[in-house]
């Protein structure tokens, strides 16, 4: 599956990434470097989220899930977020930290290759996570793709701050450079948070979506109205329930077949959505 080895990938750059900024990190005794390894151990553990959230979420339905096991991936978003948000506290704290104790730097050089080397590798991978979270439609490599693009821009901040350090001499930038990192982190993991609650809370489809379910509606004439539209998302599976009103005489096989067809309509727009539709005859008019 797709998924599992884009997931897979992540896991694997991040595990030698956090290797090679921890040792440049203690080699250069700067904090800035070290919160950067940080940032991708955390990275890493979304990953293995990522991983086997998606795994059990492509399980199909059982006794104990009859709807099947989408939403893991939205519960995996929520918990990646939450670990990138105490990651970047305590980066926040060890900087704090070394503020006060002093700072000073060395081997900058190796530091200012390690962050870019970092900033290129996470963006090669991020890219290929989203273009794979968007065509499997999956909000738990999306997350990921979302954590290495924020580690893209963090290894740049740091990189150029260590060359400004190298230029100035100013040690203390270190520290001050880390904090930036951090609430660029804590940021990221709102953002995160808001969109797994989302779908973890039943939040419609969105509007541009719900238009297309409803021309899709009105392209059948046999359709006289419709109510009671409800979507949602479950992990990469759409929900969509609507009933449909019919002409009073309309026989019952063709308002089953006009079931069938508007389904499958929505279902060829949305793959993998579950559909359901119920069909009523039109409301009998009142004479005045």
């Amino acid at each position: 599956m797709k998924r599992e080895k884009a997931a897979l990938l992540s896991v694997a750059s991040n595990s030698f990434l956090i290797i090679v900024k921890l040792v440049a990190g203690v080699l250069m005794h700067s904090i800035s470097v070290i919160s950067e390894a940080i940032h991708s151990l955390i990275d890493l553990v979304a990953s293995l989220i990522a991983f086997f959230s998606i795994r059990k979420a492509s399980k199909p339905p059982d006794e104990d899930h009859p709807f099947g096991h989408d939403k893991y991936e939205n519960v995996s978003g929520f918990v990646e977020a939450i670990l990138i948000f105490f990651a970047a506290l305590l980066i926040i704290y060890e900087a704090l930290k070394r503020i006060i104790t002093g700072s000073f730097v060395e081997n900058l050089g190796i530091g200012i290759a390690v962050m870019f080397f970092a900033a290129f590798i996470n963006s090669i991978v991020s890219l290929y996570l989203f273009k794979i979270a968007k065509r499997e439609d999956s909000i738990a490599l999306k997350a990921d793709a979302m954590h290495l693009l924020t580690d893209v821009f963090t290894s740049l901040g740091v990189a150029v701050g260590l060359v400004v350090i190298r230029l100035t001499g100013i040690a203390i930038l270190d520290p001050l450079i880390a904090i930036l990192v951090a609430f660029l982190i804590i940021k990221a993991s709102f953002g995160l948070t808001k969109e797994a609650l989302k779908d973890l809370t039943d939040t419609s489809l969105p509007e541009e979506e719900i238009r297309e379910i409803e021309d899709i509606i009105r392209s059948n004439p046999e359709v006289t109205s419709f109510h009671k539209l409800k979507t949602r998302k479950s992990g990469q599976r759409r929900e969509i329930n609507v009933h449909l009103r019919v002409r009073r005489d309309a026989n019952i096989v063709e308002a089953h077949e006009l079931s069938h067809k508007v389904s499958r309509e929505i279902i060829e727009r949305f793959p993998g959505s579950n559909v359901t539709v119920h069909i009523e005859p039109e409301e009998e008019r009142k004479e005045k």
